[in-house]
């Protein structure tokens, strides 16, 4: 069992000899929205990644639901990444990576026509995700993180390509998640997503 979501104690990363983050401290709850925030090379996309179970870490303790996190089926059941855009799969329109989504984890948290509804995807989702702006990538994404059922959703940088429209309804998604008994960590420089939650600065890092 477990009290915590996530445990970090005395994390240090070191990139090619290089201090990343040095003897870091987080402490997640259940339910909570957490944004860790920094100016770029602080370390925040690296604490993501050492969350998600993707990235060595040089000394100290990273504990999701209670064990170190694993790059497994068992941890990605309950665990969502937005991290860099994904490799999309040729020839698949917008909608049915959606459909696919849906149909790998076996149920989703939303219809897929009410996910490009709420990611303002229905003009376009009969395009292929190569020939969607930056902006409606980038809400695809979203929608394909969103979409599947999780418990922990880490994000870094969700607001890239979105106009402050589209920014304003995300902190909305992500209340609604979070209200859900969802836990949201997300590595953001955007005020208003930031404000959503508890901030989070990385300290003892590089800059």
């Amino acid at each position: 069992m477990y009290d915590s979501i996530i445990g970090v104690t005395a994390l240090t990363v070191d990139l090619g000899g290089n201090p990343v983050l040095r003897d870091l401290d987080l402490t997640v709850e259940p339910g909570e929205i957490v944004a860790v925030v920094g100016p770029n090379g602080s370390g925040k996309s690296t604490l993501l990644r050492c969350l998600a179970g993707l990235q060595p870490v040089t000394s100290g303790e990273v504990r999701v639901f209670g064990r170190p996190p694993a790059d497994d089926a068992g941890f990605w059941s309950r665990v969502a990444l937005l991290g860099d855009e994904p490799a999309w799969y040729p020839g698949l329109t917008a909608r049915e990576h959606l459909e696919l989504m849906g149909a790998v984890h076996g149920r989703a948290r939303m219809p897929v026509e009410a996910a490009l509804e709420t990611f303002a995807l229905v003009e376009r989702a009969d395009a292929p995700p190569l020939n969607l702006s930056t902006g409606q990538r980038q809400r695809l994404c979203l929608a394909s993180a969103l979409l599947r059922p999780s418990t922990l959703l880490l994000l870094d940088e969700p607001e890239r390509g979105l106009d402050e429209n589209f920014r304003n309804r995300l902190t909305g998604l992500l209340g609604e998640y979070a209200d859900e008994g969802g836990t949201v960590v997300m590595a953001t420089h955007d005020q208003g997503l930031a404000a959503v939650g508890r901030r989070f600065v990385p300290t003892g890092v590089s800059a």
